[in-house]
């Protein structure tokens, strides 16, 4: 038996029936005996540093607008609204919009659709909102703000709007039901380019997936290179008999600046997966299937995906997917579903 063998006997046998007791068992096992959550928790701290550096230096961060315009949005649109609110954090908001565009020139995070939603929200919130000494002053701040030109000039408005005014679909459940049967796992694909604007616009698609306080806390590395493509398909374990035969491989990263908080430390899995889901739906509207491809939390190979991928200190791989056109006779799995009654739990409280 190997020493790491030995070492994992220990721990599941020995050690796990006690130290799952108590959280601060629990805390003194990963402490001195498993280095599992060791990345996780420096990522966490990067992350959250890097946020408040940013806000402390009057930094440009685009997470932190969005949060706060969407606070502000979530109170615009709530009934017999009191006239005063957000006071507590609109003079931030005002503020971070200001440094975001005297920077606009500096791209990446900061576009002009955020810009625009941030000018909106703030115009309609000062519309909105009795003007007492300290809005006055926060509101002159606002308009003598070097908002990009082309904002003021816009005829869109990226405000709150009633429901009745949404962009309504034509799509039954029939037919949504019928997209979701269609899109299945696929692992083998026909050697064929996979055009750039599809993956685009499957891409456009996934941005209206949920998000919360609209972070969007995550990117997608897209690999078309042979090459490159088969660098990182080689790493998960999960499709190592196919990644050569994937046309495109994305990975999916999560970035941890997004938040303040180790409370939010999981948003980016779940906003991540949200918005993928989204992005596979969209994939098969365009004739295109993928394959999404479980990143386990294994050190070995976060470093080796460390050093392939130009990661930020606060970024993390969430999974992968591998995107082509499917061939038509390859294999599917069957992949039997649980029924919603297996999934849904109405009304259960502790008696």
């Amino acid at each position: 038996m190997s020493l790491y063998d030995l070492k994992i006997k220990i721990q599941n046998n020995y050690l796990l029936p006690i130290v799952r007791k108590h959280r601060k068992l629990a805390d003194l096992y990963y402490f001195l005996f498993s280095s599992d959550f060791s990345r996780e928790h420096q990522k966490v701290l990067e992350g959250k540093f890097l946020h408040l550096s940013a806000l402390r230096a009057n930094q440009p961060n685009a997470f932190h607008l969005r949060r706060q315009v969407h606070r502000l949005e979530k109170g615009l649109i709530m009934k017999n609204r009191r006239r005063s609110f957000a006071r507590d954090y609109i003079g931030d908001t005002v503020k971070n919009y200001i440094t975001l565009s005297e920077n606009r020139h500096l791209g990446g995070d900061i576009d002009e659709g955020l810009l625009l939603w941030g000018y909106s929200v703030l115009t309609a919130y000062f519309e909105a909102v009795e003007h007492d000494a300290e809005i006055q002053a926060l509101h002159a701040q606002f308009v003598a703000c070097d908002h990009p030109l082309s904002i003021q000039q816009s005829p869109v408005k990226a405000a709150p709007y009633k429901r009745k005014e949404a962009h309504r679909s034509q799509v039954t459940y029939e037919d949504f039901l019928s997209l979701t049967k269609q899109r299945r796992s696929v692992r083998y694909f026909l050697q064929q380019e996979v055009p750039r604007e599809l993956l685009e616009k499957a891409m456009a698609a996934a941005t209206f997936s949920p998000s919360a306080c609209n972070r969007q806390p995550f990117y997608f590395h897209v690999f078309t290179e042979e090459e490159k493509k088969n660098q990182v398909g080689a790493l998960p374990a999960g499709i190592r008999p196919f990644f050569k035969n994937i046309p495109v491989i994305m990975v999916l990263v999560g970035r941890l600046s997004a938040y303040l908080s180790e409370r939010d430390r999981h948003v980016i899995y779940l906003d991540g997966g949200l918005a993928s889901m989204s992005f596979v739906l969209a994939l098969e509207t365009l004739g295109l299937s993928s394959v999404t491809i479980n990143w386990p939390d294994i050190e070995y190979l976060e470093g080796k995906m460390d050093e392939l991928l130009p990661l930020k200190p606060d970024e993390r791989p969430l999974m992968l997917i591998g995107v082509g056109y499917a061939d038509p006779e390859g294999g599917i799995p069957y992949s039997q579903k649980k029924t919603p009654d297996q999934l849904m739990r109405f009304n259960e409280l502790r008696s």
